[in-house]
């Protein structure tokens, strides 16, 4: 059975969202929608067909549109101010009824809910140095936020009310200096990684599926060694240093989780076993130069890519641990975000 593919890419220079078909390997781009300046994440409410786009420039916050599948085009339908710094990653739960958000500038994370595409104000707020990312368990209990500035993990519990109630401890460690950036958890939701920005490797936390604790359980490096990168640090500048950077991370299938790396713009896998245990990847495809984000089909067949510091988006299949280029597509200025859902 043939599915047809909605992709969407924000492109943060242009402040832009386009949209565009994938049906049996070929990518056609739809529409392309003003109204996101400096758009660097958004989230995809696939069921109401509403997209929470995080925007800055005058207005800094949460924009949300209303999704025509059919022609890609995106429609504003309302607005949330942020006044304090624009979301650098944002997810839903509760079956698009709760919008979770981390902001790196002003290094605060955000629980709201969401009623008919209205994003309330905060309900809960909480601050760590850099809040990078956000994940919700899948059951919506609970929530983990990685706070690259402070090289750790933070676990709360989600309540009814949507409180962000922390558990005990409050924290998790990731390696000092390491620079923890996003995170993803297994299909099974009794493991977390996390891809770290300035040691480029994959932190393993185990996850307790009824307390949501999580414990850390090892690490393997997920960038090209062959190529000589040195560790970051905070503030360098990884092109200049030739340093590692790390940025994003998705599972194809259970046992592969591909990572990008933007200096030298790598895409590679790590093997998860069955115990959750990880394996360095084999080998490396160069990809759109500064990879910040991609993102893979539901059903694991393809991964598309998106360069900051190219205007195309890559088409891949995915066979395994090997990516073969299908297509390139033009999409837009500082493209970073990425997002394949059913059409």
């Amino acid at each position: 059975m043939t599915t047809s593919w909605l992709v969407l890419v924000a492109n943060s220079g242009d402040g832009t969202i386009s949209s565009f078909s994938l049906r049996d390997g070929e990518l056609q781009r739809l529409s392309v929608t003003g109204g996101a300046p400096g758009c660097s994440t958004f989230c995809v409410d696939a069921t109401r067909d509403l997209v929470y786009a995080s925007v800055k420039g005058n207005d800094q916050g949460i924009t949300t549109f209303a999704l025509d599948r059919s022609s890609g085009r995106l429609s504003k339908r309302s607005h949330l101010s942020l006044p304090d710094g624009a979301m650098n990653y944002l997810t839903l739960t509760r079956g698009g009824t709760a919008l979770l958000g981390a902001c790196y500038g002003g290094g605060y994370g955000i629980s709201s809910a969401v009623h008919d595409g209205e994003v309330s104000e905060p309900v809960s707020r909480i601050e760590f140095p850099n809040l990078h990312s956000v994940r919700a368990s899948s059951d919506g209990r609970y929530a983990y936020f990685v706070s690259l500035g402070a090289d750790l993990v933070a676990q709360y519990a989600l309540d009814a009310w949507l409180n962000l109630r922390p558990l005990t401890p409050a924290t998790v460690a990731a390696p000092a200096g390491s620079g923890p950036r996003h995170l993803v958890l297994n299909a099974a939701q009794d493991s977390l990684y996390v891809l770290t920005e300035f040691s480029g490797e994959v932190l393993r936390y185990r996850r307790d599926k009824h307390f949501g604790n999580l414990t850390a359980a090892g690490s393997v490096t997920a960038i090209d060694e062959s190529k000589g990168l040195g560790h970051s640090e905070f503030g360098a500048d990884p092109l200049e240093h030739h340093y590692i950077w790390g940025a994003d991370l998705h599972f194809s299938d259970p046992s592969h989780l591909w990572c990008s790396e933007r200096t030298e713009s790598t895409l590679g896998a790590v093997r998860v076993a069955a115990d959750g245990s990880m394996t360095p990847p084999a080998s490396f495809t160069v990809t759109e130069t500064q990879p910040r984000g991609f993102a893979v089909s539901p059903d694991g067949r393809y991964l598309i890519c998106a360069g900051e510091r190219s205007t195309s988006i890559a088409l891949y299949r995915v066979h395994g641990d090997e990516l073969e280029l299908v297509k390139r597509a033009e999409t837009g200025h500082k493209a970073n975000w990425v997002w394949v859902m059913a059409r």
